[in-house]
């Protein structure tokens, strides 16, 4: 259910292994995933479900977008037919291969991405999947892979039982997607918390050791795994290892081995990358990557796209698109990390948000705040008063032409959204494309 890249590949997967297969979309398919179902023949359809043909399943592989409210899902529920997730599903042909899962409200997509690269130096036979890279199930049926590095939603989790991780490193726990957990605040950390089911005394669990939720969430829970925390503040002790931040430097341990790492000398800034670079440390020494290697990956890594991403500095205005954060504790940390005056550009899709957190950095690095988004009264109403000038918008044009007229030589302006981006855009990748062709074409 869903053609995207999480179920096209879950349908070739199945397709492979035998099962009678058929992929159900309400909207259309994109034409590459389409010639991919053609080349493996399998049936689908688009714009619409089948409601008789997919209640004859044994089980549905339910793509991540697609929430449970969803008609078709509830009456697949009520059937009594299981619905799991690609992640449950390919989980069960990987083999003898090992996976590292990362999961968390922020940070994620970058720590995932770190540890990628630090494997594939390193000369691992390794995939990228889950968020980002390739669907992990068609890694798991056109490749023969050793290690599976992949990027968990909360959605994802929801739907894994059986599925284990031999490494998971949860980066932090806070308030985001309530609208799909009801507003509640516990059903999330619950979903985040599905990343420790059924991990062994073999595995590693690697968490943030400074994040509160975690610490009061773990005592709940019967972990037997081997424990990484992670941290710049706290102290947790842990047998196994940990990494702690003092003065610029880090060291990370694991087991027998450990690396040390200098923060300055990573190209990727800020306390948030301190602690998604001591993640990924852990983990890759949890793989058993030498340290040496570790170092030298580190070092190279290179900022990700739409999460603090440079585009261009004109007339002494450097523009940031920082379109990933879609949520307000990425802008916090987005917020923190600025050194020059802020235009910032907000809005789109609010998820429940409490922007309280963010009206300390707003009201002493932003003067001005331009909502982009087709309802900005919330955004309005909770930043009166805390930033001089708010300019409200309904186009991405507009906002950017206001960002133009408001921006002074030394200012920055920052796309950091703390929305999600459906009102205008059909995802963060393309709000974040749209700003950067913006500015490289208006700036």
């Amino acid at each position: 259910m869903g053609g995207g890249i999480s179920g096209y590949g879950s349908a070739i997967l199945a397709r492979k292994k035998g099962f009678g297969v058929f992929l159900s979309d309400a909207r259309k398919i994109a034409d590459r995933f389409r010639a991919k179902l053609d080349e493996w023949q399998v049936p689908y359809e688009e714009g619409g479900h089948t409601e008789e043909r997919i209640l004859a399943a044994s089980e549905v592989i339910k793509s991540p977008g697609i929430p449970d409210s969803a008609p078709i899902v509830r009456k697949v529920r009520e059937a009594g037919i299981p619905v799991i997730s690609e992640m449950e599903f390919a989980g069960r042909y990987m083999g003898r291969a090992k996976c590292i899962c990362i999961t968390g409200s922020n940070g994620k997509t970058t720590t995932t991405s770190i540890i990628y690269k630090i494997l594939r130096d390193a000369g691992y036979n390794v995939a990228l999947g889950g968020n980002i890279g390739e669907s992990f199930a068609y890694s798991v049926a056109t490749g023969n892979y050793d290690w599976y590095v992949l990027e968990l939603s909360s959605f994802q989790l929801d739907g894994m039982y059986k599925f284990r991780a031999h490494i998971g490193v949860l980066t932090n726990i806070t308030p985001d997607h309530l609208d799909r957990y009801d507003h509640c605040f516990q059903n999330y950390i619950d979903a985040k918390m599905r990343i420790t089911q059924n991990m062994t005394s073999r595995d590693w669990f690697i968490y943030s050791g400074d994040d509160p939720v975690i610490r009061e969430q773990l005592p709940k829970y019967d972990l037997r795994m081997r424990q990484l925390p992670f941290m710049a503040h706290s102290a947790v002790a842990s047998g196994a290892g940990d990494a702690f931040l003092c003065d610029g430097k880090f060291t990370a341990v694991a087991g027998k081995h450990a690396v040390e790492i200098d923060t300055a000398k990573l190209q990727i800034k800020g306390l948030h990358n301190a602690y998604n670079a001591m993640a990924a440390s852990l983990a890759a020494l949890a793989a058993g990557v030498p340290p040496t290697k570790i170092r030298r990956s580190l070092y190279d890594f290179a900022p990700v796209e739409h999460r603090l991403e440079p585009v261009l500095e004109k007339d002494g205005v450097l523009w940031i698109n920082d379109s990933k954060a879609t949520n307000v504790d990425s802008v916090f940390y987005a917020l923190e990390s600025m050194t020059r005056p802020v235009v910032w550009i907000a809005g789109g899709t609010d998820k429940g948000n409490d922007y309280t957190p963010l009206k300390k950095f707003a009201r002493e690095k932003v003067h001005t705040l331009v909502c982009m988004g087709l309802d900005n009264a919330k955004l309005v109403r909770e930043f009166t008063g805390v930033i001089p000038e708010i300019i409200s918008t309904d186009s991405l044009d507009a906002a950017m032409k206001a960002c133009k007229a408001a921006a002074r030589p030394g200012d920055v302006v920052l796309l950091s959204p703390a929305c999600a981006s459906f009102d205008l855009f059909h995802n963060y990748e393309h709000r974040g494309e749209l700003f950067k062709e913006w500015v490289r074409e208006h700036a």
